[in-house]
């Protein structure tokens, strides 16, 4: 994103209001250069790689719905079951950590999730949550439907959308585990996600399951692809083209392109560290974000 200059008046209020308005008034339309390359160009993505816990995922994300009277709609539709209602256990975390208006959402018919009243839900959504389970149900279920047009809508209106597991793998441009078979596969039979982040992967439980090597394999033969990893209880909050990691653990960086690892292949980032997806930069907290240290920057090589 552009740097923007900070202008401070600290006498004359009136006048300073002002000026406000004037420079906002003159301010032009975005530049091609400051939309958005990977992320979306407005609302949020809440990204969590499983076993989600922490109040701060859970709060963040209810801040960005717009508060705890803000509108979630909940989709359990991964975790495979015919039917789902307000007695669904997967609502109970929100309930306490403050959300109050919830609503399931859930068919595994696309005719279904097609039609006008099966979407309403989502025209007031301030929040869209997709639980895990298995990714290719979300994909059968709603990709190429209405409903997957009024998931975009909420975030075009400034609102935020995430997952945990299968619903965070869904997010990116490329399916992750999308096996019908098997969720062993990180290259399976379903290969298309719903693209809020493009030209990405994503990868969960990666630490928990010793999976952090897997991520490989799919940058083997799609080299272009920028991969994310999450592991249990981590998130990344993404707003535009940058990225904050939050909650217990550790998300991994896998790129071929740009930035890599010391050895070539992944590297870590922690809580309260953040990432440019555009520029494939990873930024270190300190005072003010600043280089990650000790990641080269060199072309990748096979070893």
């Amino acid at each position: 994103m552009g740097r923007h200059r900070t202008l401070t008046i600290r006498r004359w209020p009136l006048l300073g209001l002002l000026v406000g308005a004037a420079i906002a008034c003159a301010s032009p339309a975005r530049t091609a250069a400051q939309v958005p390359r990977v992320g979306p160009e407005n609302g949020a993505l809440v990204v969590v790689g499983g076993a989600m816990a922490s109040e701060d995922i859970y709060r963040r994300f209810i801040d960005l719905a717009g508060g705890p009277n803000a509108h979630i709609v909940l989709v359990p539709t991964a975790a495979g079951d015919d039917e789902y209602d307000d007695s669904y256990a997967g609502m109970d975390a929100w309930r306490e950590h403050g959300a109050r208006n919830l609503t399931i959402l859930h068919t595994t018919d696309p005719s279904i999730a097609d039609t006008e009243d099966f979407v309403k839900p989502l025209a007031t959504a301030g929040g869209v949550f997709f639980f895990g389970g298995r990714q290719f149900r979300l994909v059968d279920a709603y990709a190429g439907t209405r409903t997957e047009e009024e998931l975009r809508k909420v975030l075009d209106r400034g609102g935020v959308i995430g997952g945990t597991s299968a619903g965070a793998s869904v997010l990116g441009s490329f399916l992750v585990r999308g096996d019908t078979e098997t969720n062993a596969l990180i290259v399976g039979d379903h290969q298309t996600g719903f693209g809020y982040l493009r030209g990405v992967a994503i990868d969960q439980h990666v630490l928990r399951r010793n999976r952090q090597f897997d991520m490989l394999e799919l940058l083997d033969t799609h080299p272009e692809l920028l991969g994310i990893g999450l592991d249990e209880d981590t998130a990344i909050i993404v707003r535009g083209d940058h990225f904050e990691v939050v909650g217990s653990s550790y998300a991994l960086i896998y790129d071929r392109q740009t930035t890599t690892g010391r050895d070539g292949t992944f590297y870590f980032l922690a809580p309260g560290d953040g990432y440019d997806l555009a520029t494939r930069r990873a930024m270190r907290t300190s005072r003010t974000l600043g280089p990650v240290p000790n990641i080269e920057r060199r072309p990748w090589r096979a070893n």
